[in-house]
């Protein structure tokens, strides 16, 4: 009995820790914690407010400890938060940090909304750095008011700073102090915020602007000094540093001609500068001093002459010194979803019994014999939700004869969605494919952890379901290129579209993967729309992410197809045939950015409802999506087109042939199976996530993964509450007819940046949305309304697609004119 007690009391402790450990990860538990620590931020603000105007009053009160403050039932305070708000007030403020203590409160906010999952900020970042605030301004205060501290009962920098402030002071004196914080904050702001070097860039690339050189200065001086120029800074690069072997500049990102130095467009306007400086101040070098320094040159290039010979072309040389570009360093901290997101749905009783399996196959016997059709051979592959008999027919027996008795056997076993392959290619034999009578659910949990979906290589996997021998069915879009689905309504097309769209979520970088959203229906894909800054893509005046508008979808295709263009010019200069020896050229750091050179994300179409889209807009739909289908694979931007019934007027003839890919669930009629797959089968699936895919010429018979509502909303919480872009990836402007131009843009409102821009464009003769969100450090959208402004006042010309629009304006003296005259 005592062995007995003794193990029970075992078995009762793992027991209670485990309820322990579910309490306080229960979303109960999070709430209340959540809603506890709103509340007491809240109870601190009013007791260091009424501190701050009542403190001075209650001070003699607050001497004694605070049990006996608390226990004292004549001592009276006028902190409206109460004794203990006073005392807590007293402790914090004046014997802890002074005013900097308010960050408390602001800590206790934030954090109640982090346990919320609701964050304010990046939590982490301002934890810390609130943190350190506190100090450094409790110091601060200390220091400056060092003299009001000592007569005042309250000390606004708290007893902490005071005395900080006067240790520093006895060690540096007041100004080494001053100084000390000085610096100190200047690395706070530095590390604290990501916008303080931009801002900085953004002031001193004002000022490079303010002191660009005359207009009216030659042509063939600035040539020269531009030229003398760029040989000393190649000449100092390689004597002072015998060692180096790269030719990419890391902080201007240009790639420069080491063999042979010319005058291009790639000399910088800092050169120029110097030049005319010399030039007006009489300091220009003589002919000895230029021949010394050629020699000087010579003696330099020297030590690298066997490496440049070895280079084909200058444009794509790769950087020896640097490590490959890492495109997920973006979001960094982004973290992928985990399998845990989702729901696990076992198998339970729903497996097929023996009973079921013998039954089946007598019946299939005595069917083909009552037709004197004998068979040698039977064997049964159970599925997850059909079981295939692979039968040998008897030598003689036409299959064509079999093939016919479809129905019939149908009929025999009482079971619909019967479906013969006659014959099963490459095994010899004929399959019947019989429904179970209790299909299993093929959760999407089991195949996202499959060993096949984690070890896959594959540039954009996809794991549909399961076949009929339970394997995990993976296809790779980017091989496919384009996937057709078709499916009657509620036989599992929007599920299947679900367990697309996860997978690509579950195997891709943000930084890697776009999706553009269309759903005319306006609810089938608006759970995604919480990804916004991560996945999604879109037009820079969209508001919504996910396009629902008819003519919206229009301008988004025709965008679509302008990028297409524009990675079409860009693997041309690279020499790439497609998007992934771009991007591996491009990692490598072959390619030069400040040409225009960017990786290149995949972007995933998905298209819902797409008989809706053809009856309503037509040919303008039907002939980008075309294009699309036949340009786009190369640069990495596919289609997934879904539609319920698929009637030939919808799906016509250059949209299949560029589809090879396609999804039948369930249909009405044979008619549409033939349509979607060119042959019969999808009417006679049994629905509810049932399916066949068709690659090529091979047909397969798939269990569609299922995916339910709560799995994606959990998935795009996790996803939502990370650290996203500060935008959607936005897709290049498209300006149909009849939608407008830049020049009803009203000029009388001009942005701040619109005269630098101006300044900009003109030195540089490039008019590029582009250029100007990256020497200004802002975000596309103001970048191109400062580019419709600057049309507008007929510096640039009109958006020529992808490429760079003229620029009206010659030199900066015409522009100085035209800006005075505005």
């Amino acid at each position: 009995m005592a062995k007995k007690k003794k193990i029970k009391n075992k078995n009762t402790g793992p027991g209670m820790i485990s309820k322990i450990k579910s309490l306080l990860t229960s979303e109960k538990f999070r709430y209340t914690l959540g809603f506890l620590l709103f509340v007491f931020g809240l109870y601190l603000m009013i007791a260091f407010i009424s501190f701050l105007i009542y403190g001075a009053a209650d001070q003699s009160k607050l001497d004694i400890s605070w049990r006996q403050l608390i226990k004292s039932a004549d001592i009276r305070v006028q902190n409206k938060a109460g004794k203990t708000g006073a005392y807590l007030s007293e402790v914090i403020i004046n014997r802890g940090f002074g005013l900097s203590s308010f960050l408390f409160v602001y800590l206790l906010i934030i954090s109640s909304f982090e346990v919320f999952k609701r964050p304010l900020v990046k939590y982490r970042r301002a934890l810390l750095f609130s943190i350190i605030l506190i100090f450094w301004i409790s110091v601060f205060l200390g220091l400056m008011l060092s003299g009001f501290g000592a007569t005042s009962s309250i000390y606004l920098g708290g007893k902490f700073g005071f005395f900080m402030a006067n240790w520093f002071s006895s060690l540096v004196g007041f100004i080494g102090t001053f100084f000390l914080l000085l610096c100190s904050l200047f690395l706070i702001v530095l590390f604290g915020t990501d916008k303080f070097i931009p801002w900085l860039k953004t002031i001193f690339a004002r000022k490079e602007v303010a002191t660009v050189a005359e207009p009216e200065m030659r042509d063939e001086d600035v040539k020269i000094g531009a030229l003398i120029d760029q040989e000393q800074s190649i000449s100092k690069v390689i004597t002072e540093h015998d060692t180096v072997e790269t030719n990419f500049d890391p902080d201007t990102g240009e790639i420069f001609n080491e063999e042979q130095p010319k005058i291009d467009d790639r000399i910088d306007v800092s050169d120029v500068e110097d030049h005319v400086e010399r030039q007006m101040h009489g300091e220009l070098e003589t002919a000895d001093d230029l021949q010394e320094q050629e020699k000087e040159d010579q003696d330099g290039l020297e030590m690298t002459v066997e490496k440049i010979e070895e280079e084909t072309d200058e444009d794509y040389k790769a950087s020896v010194g640097d490590e490959p570009y890492d495109p997920t360093l973006d979001l960094s901290h982004y973290h992928f979803p985990t399998v845990d997101l989702l729901d696990d749905h076992p198998a339970g009783s729903n497996e097929v019994t023996n009973e079921e399996l013998i039954s089946n196959k007598n019946k299939i016997v005595e069917t083909l014999r009552h037709y004197k059709i004998e068979i040698t051979k039977i064997r049964a592959t159970i599925g997850p939700t059909i079981t295939l008999y692979e039968i040998v027919p008897a030598p003689g027996v036409r299959i064509s004869k079999i093939k016919n008795l479809e129905d019939d056997i149908a009929l025999s076993l009482a079971a619909l969605g019967i479906r013969i392959i006659a014959p099963i290619p490459g095994r010899g034999t004929i399959g019947i494919e019989v429904p179970n009578q209790k299909p299993e659910v093929v959760s999407m949990r089991s195949i996202i952890s499959s060993k096949k979906f984690q070890e896959s290589t594959a540039e954009l996997p996809v794991v549909l379901g399961k076949t009929i021998s339970n394997e995990t069915f993976l296809i790779d879009l980017a091989k496919m290129p384009h996937i057709l689905v078709a499916g009657a309504t509620g036989q599992g097309k929007s599920v299947g579209l679900n367990a697309i769209i996860t997978s690509l979520l579950y195997k891709k970088h943000p930084s890697q993967l776009k999706l553009v959203m269309i759903d005319p229906k306006k609810v089938e894909l608006s759970l995604y729309s919480t990804i916004e800054r991560h996945f999604l893509a879109k037009l820079p005046d969209d508001e919504e992410p996910i396009i629902t508008d008819i003519q919206k979808v229009k301008n988004v295709l025709n965008s679509l197809n302008i990028e297409m263009d524009s990675r079409y010019d860009l693997l041309k200069k690279a020499h790439a045939r497609n998007i992934k020896e771009y991007n591996a050229k491009f990692a490598d750091r072959r390619l030069n950015p400040e040409k225009g050179h960017r990786f290149l994300p995949y972007i995933v179409v998905i298209i819902d409802e797409f008989a809706d889209l053809i009856m309503t807009a037509g040919k303008e739909i039907e002939l980008p999506i075309a294009r699309i289908a036949q340009l786009a694979r190369a640069v990495g931007i596919h289609m997934i087109i879904a539609t319920q019934r698929p009637s030939t007027n919808i799906i016509t003839g250059v949209i299949k042939a560029n589809f090879p890919a396609r999804i039948a669930f369930k249909v009405a009629s044979m008619i549409d199976s033939r349509t979607i797959l060119d042959t019969p089968g999808a009417n006679q699936l049994i629905g509810k996530g049932d399916m066949l895919i068709a690659v090529g010429s091979a047909m397969t018979r798939l269990q569609c993964a299922f995916v339910d509502t709560p799995e994606v909303e959990r998935i795009c919480d996790h996803i939502s509450e990370q650290q996203g872009y500060p935008t959607a990836f936005m897709l290049p402007e498209y300006v149909g007819e009849g939608d407008g131009s830049a020049l009803d843009t009203d000029l009388t409102n001009r942005d701040e940046l619109f005269s630098d821009a101006a300044k900009i464009v003109v030195m540089n003769q490039m008019g590029s949305t582009s250029m100007i969100q990256r020497k200004f450090s802002i975000g596309y959208n103001r970048a191109g309304r400062i580019m419709d402004q600057l049309e507008a006042a007929g510096i640039v010309g009109p958006s020529e697609g992808s490429k760079a629009r003229q620029v009206m304006v010659q030199d900066e003296y015409s522009l100085e004119q035209l800006l005075s005259n505005m």
